[in-house]
């Protein structure tokens, strides 16, 4: 996996954190960068460690489906893709609470970031360096998510829904590509 499909690959799964963070940002009525900041640390945090929990369980098991390794990782990015794609469609905010506090900040977090586990293990499949990864991931989500929160405060819920999209389009095309090149199709 080229550096350029990583970074690719790192914005369309830090879209369901701006998208939360977005609604984080509704919740503001004048800019916090302090929030902001905490918020891009939570998500980015989160989406940072993810991939390395997916990646060490996949390791575990990978010798015994390396035939198959593309198939899964095509089928796993794919229903994340067309998730994302669905989730886009819902046009109201899931943050239950104008919070910032721990708890609620570790919910959304996890929850923006499962995802996330599903890329690690596909990551192991490919061979991808997954310190590398995790890095480039959490700092992008960190400013991504960080983004949202002043995007929500200022423009409101009219940018949620195209993020979702368009990251859920991107890791379904990531995940044929994979399964093409694996195929020799491509």
């Amino acid at each position: 996996m080229s550096l350029f499909e990583l970074f690719i690959t790192a914005v369309a799964l830090s879209m369901d954190a701006f998208a939360v963070a977005i609604c984080k940002g509704l919740t503001l009525r004048e800019r916090d960068v302090k929030k902001s900041l905490l918020t891009g640390a939570y998500f980015g945090g989160f989406q940072a460690l993810m991939p390395v929990i997916g990646y060490i369980l996949a390791s575990s098991f990978k010798e015994r489906i390396m035939s198959i390794d593309h198939w899964v990782a095509f089928v796993l990015l794919a229903l994340i893709g067309a998730n994302m794609i669905k989730e886009s469609r819902e046009e109201s905010c899931d943050v239950e609470s104008s919070s910032f506090d721990f708890k609620t900040m570790v919910v959304l977090a996890i929850a923006t970031s499962i995802d996330a586990m599903a890329v690690g293990i596909t990551f192991a499949f490919l061979g991808v360096n997954i310190v590398y990864a995790a890095i480039l991931i959490g700092i992008t989500t960190f400013i991504i998510s960080a983004f949202g929160i002043r995007i929500g405060t200022l423009f409101g819920i009219r940018f949620k829904s195209k993020a979702e999209f368009a990251g859920g389009v991107v890791l379904i095309l990531l995940g044929t590509k994979i399964l093409l090149q694996h195929l020799g199709i491509f």
